[in-house]
């Protein structure tokens, strides 16, 4: 009588509900909700591996990551193989912890080819890559699984190349490869992929590669391939019911919630676990589909705080985002009172937290221009969190300060300084930069005096000890008429690095280093135009190509070589020596917009930056996530 009432709990009313009224998610009994739960709790505790992962991966999806992460860690000391180490790995970082993401990418780096499938595939389900390095050398791997699962991931961060290289691999003739193909399809493909999956499923007898066909395109929206599917959670072949299981919450098929019920008590460990899941899965309300861009204006200026600049963005174990800004106090001007703030997103920048303070006022005058980042090289949400910040005194004294954080942001150490000299010491925003080596680089452009005439030179604070001591490097580089100003450096793909900085000559200038930053080339023109503004250069993970955001305009006679607007990024595919994709990201002429900071995020480009009224001169500090791939949009 019991099952009989579950089932009827879970049916739809015998009247047709009107299309705008069709439910979006199942409705489960607190009867249902408990023996799923049940049922993943003892899969979880199982001798059999993988279905063990398969219940963690419910139980994090069902809202007890907790348990998860209490559990696995423990696990990992002892456990040899390297596949399974990536499910270990992958699951703690679904259940939240995303400092695991480490060990999927060292068995990627690793000689023993025996788990770099498995890392590639997991990369893909918990949407990371590290700094793509990896997973682009994957895309030449002679193993075509590997060549896929690495495509997967990449695809899910933009590169323009890795879905039609999946779409391909989708028509070959070997069952197993093709089925991949389709599986991965069902999560990064469209309606377009459709005709090609269908063709699939009539070309293979095997049922389960017909299987995954089939449910491909009941997860790309055909009606046909839901009702296999549905039909499916009876099949004969456990391993067919399995993956209906699996596929059944990316398609939103609510029609299945009977045959799930009925695989709870299936004699196939994974069968109910993936049924418990599933019917878990589908009584939550589906995630919303952020594919597109959007901002938020998290620091909107006010009279008592007409200025908010000069930002930083850091992603942190948990997942969540920390995004920190100058807040200025009374006034606007770069010498009025101001201490740096930081608000939290648990979602990726749709919805903030209240500010808290970072950095109260130290310098007489004010603190301000942030840099949140990781202080290891290679670091992916592990290791200590450097905030780099500037603490101003005087027009003759403004130096800059680092303060390390061992817990994710929750409290930050004593300030180590970090210029070694005297003097006015501008460091930009978020333009701190680790080499594959270990060191920091902290580029400065400094001046003895900025309010007389303050002709600057650029050179770079090292420290080869995770920050704890620094020195100057030996050279330096200047330009004409303001000099050289507002640095970045850059590792290039050959060891050396890039200094770009700011002029007053109309164009961007830059400046290399063979030695670590130790000396420094003499600047030429970059034959980049731009007026007397900063510019922000990154390497985009997805492709190794160089992203370059700036004010793409120079107007000679005019005051600073002209307005901060528009805000412009470009592409560089081989190492800065040409831009394409060209694409404006704010227009808007009664706007500037300037100092800008990027981080990528799963799969997106987070920025701030800083947007100027014209009309009233007060300074928003705005945030602003784009999928990587809208970088590509525009051919060249």
């Amino acid at each position: 009588m019991q099952r009989l009432t579950l089932l009827t709990a879970l049916c739809l009313t015998a009247s047709p509900l009107p299309a705008q009224e069709k439910p979006t998610r199942l409705t489960l009994t607190p009867e249902t909700q408990a023996r799923c739960v049940q049922i993943l709790r003892d899969g979880f505790k199982s001798d059999e591996f993988w279905p063990s992962m398969h219940a963690a991966e419910g139980l994090t999806v069902a809202g007890y990551g907790a348990e998860v992460r209490q559990a696995l860690p423990a696990r990992i000391p002892a456990e040899t193989d390297d596949q399974r180490k990536c499910g270990l790995a992958r699951e703690l970082v679904r259940a939240g912890d995303l400092s695991r993401t480490r060990l999927m990418l060292d068995v990627l780096a690793s000689e023993n080819p025996h788990g770099h499938v498995h890392a590639c595939e997991s990369l893909f389900k918990v949407w990371q890559i590290g700094d793509g390095r990896l997973l682009r050398e994957s895309l030449t791997s002679d193993n075509p699984k590997q060549v896929m699962m690495a495509a997967a991931a990449l695809t899910r961060w933009g590169h323009p190349g890795a879905l039609p290289l999946l779409r391909k691999y989708v028509h070959h003739a070997e069952g197993e490869q093709a089925r991949i193909a389709a599986w991965i399809l069902a999560r990064v493909g469209d309606a377009s992929d459709l005709p090609a999956l269908r063709e699939g499923a009539a070309r293979f007898d095997e049922p389960l590669t017909r299987a995954y066909f089939q449910y491909a395109t009941a997860c790309l929206g055909d009606p046909a391939g839901q009702a296999t599917l549905i039909a499916n959670l009876s099949h004969a072949d456990p391993a067919v019911r399995v993956y209906a299981c699996e596929f059944a919450p990316d398609a939103r098929v609510l029609g299945a919630a009977p045959a799930l019920m009925k695989l709870l008590d299936d004699e196939v460990l994974d069968a109910r676990i993936r049924a418990a899941q599933a019917l878990l899965a589908l009584s939550q309300e589906p995630a919303p589909a952020w594919t597109g861009e959007f901002s938020r204006e998290v620091f909107p200026a006010t009279a008592e705080h007409p200025r908010y600049s000069e930002g930083s963005i850091a992603g942190l174990a948990d997942g969540r985002l920390l995004y920190a800004t100058t807040e200025f106090v009374g006034g606007g001007s770069d010498f009025a009172t101001a201490r740096i703030v930081g608000v939290e997103s648990a979602n990726g920048g749709r919805d903030w937290s209240a500010p808290r303070v970072l950095q109260e006022t130290t310098g007489k005058q004010n603190v301000m221009s942030a840099t949140l980042r990781r202080l290891s090289p290679m670091s992916v949400f592990d290791g200590p969190l450097g905030f780099f910040y500037l603490v101003k005194n005087s027009p003759q004294d403004l130096r800059v300060e680092l303060r390390t954080s061992t817990d994710e942001a929750r409290t930050f150490g004593p300030p180590v300084r970090v210029t070694t000299t005297e003097g006015y010491h501008v460091l930009n925003n978020d333009r701190v930069t680790v080499l594959g080596s270990g060191r920091l680089v902290v580029p400065v452009a400094s001046t003895g005096d900025v309010l007389k005439g303050g002709h600057f030179q650029c050179w770079c604070e090292l420290s080869d000890d995770g920050g704890r001591t620094w020195r100057r490097s030996r050279g330096s580089v200047d330009y004409a008429k303001r000099g050289a100003m507002e640095p970045e450096v850059l590792e290039l793909a050959d060891g050396r690095l890039l200094m770009h900085v700011r002029t007053q000559l109309g164009h961007i200038a830059v400046s290399e280093s063979a030695d670590g930053g130790e000396t420094w080339s003499e600047a030429r023109s970059w034959d980049v135009r731009g007026p007397e503004s900063p510019a922000t250069l990154r390497r985009i993970p997805t492709t190794g190509d160089l992203l370059l955001i700036w004010n793409d305009t120079f107007v000679p006679g005019a005051g600073h070589g002209g307005k901060r607007t528009p805000l412009t990024a470009a592409v560089s595919t081989d190492e800065g020596k040409s831009w394409t994709y060209k694409r404006d990201l704010e227009t808007d002429g009664e706007q500037t917009y300037a100092y800008t900071s990027v981080l990528f995020h799963e799969g997106r480009a987070a920025l701030s930056y800083y947007v100027r009224d014209e009309k009233s001169g007060w300074i928003s500090s705005r945030f602003r996530s784009l999928p990587i791939g809208w970088f590509y949009e525009t051919r060249p």
